[in-house]
C-alpha cells in the first residue's frame, strides 16, 4: 500500500463514527448564519503580478518527521501574517500531520479578533485553507464552522461521485475547492469537474519523492482562467521562480517557513522571483 492510500485509509476509518448525511441546503443555512470568510482564489490573484505566498502550519509530515512539533497554530499565523502571507493553509490531520480542527478554529478566529499588523491594516485577514483529507461533506461543514476558506480535494485519492459531492458541498458553504493534482490524468479529472484553482504537488504522494519539474510540465497545461498553485519542493526564490516561470500565480511553502529563522525574509524573496 503507498503511503496516500495509507492515509485515506485511516482518514475514512477516524471519521466513520461521525458520519451523517450533509445536505447542499445544510450548507447553505450554515454559511448564511455566519460573515462570509475572505476569498481563497482571489488572494491568489496579486493585483502587482508577483507570486502570492500560501503559508502552511505543519508541526509534522510523513515526509519530513517532527518539523516543530510543540508550535502554536494561532501563533505562527501571526507570524505569517506578519510576514505578509497571501493566504494560510492549517494541517488539521492528527495522525500523519500533527494537526486539529481546533488548530484551525484558533488560527481563524484568532487572525479575525487580535489588531492588524501595520502592514495588513485595512485588510481582511488571509484566508485559510483546511488542508487535510476530504472525502465527505461532513468534512467541508467542519471546515466551514473552523472558519476556512476553502478545502483540499486530493483528485488522486478520490472517485467522480466523491469529487462531485464534495466540489458542490464546497460550493454550497460559499468555499472554494483547490483540486489538487500530480499528473496530466489528474489534471483531465479536475477540468471535467469545474475546477478553477488547481495546485499542483510536485510531492508524489505514493513515493514522497519531490520535483518541481512536475509543476514546470503540467501548470503550462491549465486554462489561463484557472488559478495555479505550485505545492511543495518550495525552499528558496530560485525554486520559486521556477514554478512562476511555468506559470504558476502562487506557491504554498510549509517546511521551508515552518523551519525559517526569518519568515518575512523569505516570504520576500519568494515573492520577488523572476
Amino acid at each position: 500500500m503507498d503511503k496516500l492510500a495509507e492515509i485515506m485509509a485511516h482518514k475514512r476509518r477516524e471519521i466513520a463514527p461521525l458520519l451523517r448525511p450533509v445536505t447542499e441546503a445544510e450548507l447553505a443555512r450554515a454559511a448564511a448564519a455566519r460573515p462570509a470568510p475572505p476569498s481563497f482564489a482571489k488572494a491568489l490573484r496579486r493585483a502587482d503580478g508577483r507570486l502570492a505566498v500560501i503559508a502552511e502550519i505543519k508541526r509534522r509530515s510523513p515526509s519530513a518527521g517532527e518539523i516543530k512539533a510543540s508550535v502554536s497554530a494561532a501563533g505562527q499565523a501571526r507570524r505569517y501574517q506578519a510576514a505578509g502571507a497571501d493566504a494560510l493553509s492549517v494541517l488539521t490531520d492528527l495522525q500523519y500531520f500533527g494537526g486539529t480542527l481546533d488548530d484551525l478554529r484558533n488560527v481563524t478566529s484568532g487572525l479575525r479578533s487580535a489588531p492588524p499588523f501595520p502592514a495588513a491594516a485595512g485588510q481582511p485577514p488571509p484566508p485559510c485553507l483546511r488542508k487535510d483529507f476530504m472525502v465527505h461533506p461532513l468534512q467541508v461543514l467542519q471546515a466551514l464552522e473552523a472558519g476556512a476558506s476553502a478545502i483540499l480535494l486530493i483528485v488522486r485519492a478520490l472517485t467522480d461521485e466523491e469529487i462531485g459531492l464534495l466540489r458542490a458541498a464546497a460550493a454550497a458553504a460559499g468555499l472554494d475547492a483547490l483540486f489538487e493534482i500530480h499528473d496530466e490524468t489528474e489534471l483531465s479529472r479536475a477540468l471535467r469537474h469545474g475546477a478553477r484553482l488547481v495546485g499542483v504537488n510536485n510531492r508524489d504522494l505514493a513515493s514522497f519523492k519531490t520535483d518541481l519539474a512536475i509543476s514546470e510540465r503540467l501548470i503550462p497545461l491549465l486554462p489561463r482562467e484557472i488559478v495555479a498553485v505550485s505545492e511543495s519542493g518550495i525552499v528558496t526564490g530560485a525554486d520559486a521562480a521556477r514554478a512562476r516561470a511555468a506559470g504558476a500565480h502562487a506557491v504554498l511553502v510549509g517546511e521551508a517557513l515552518m523551519k525559517a529563522p526569518d519568515a518575512t525574509a523569505l516570504i520576500a524573496e519568494i515573492r520577488a522571483a523572476r
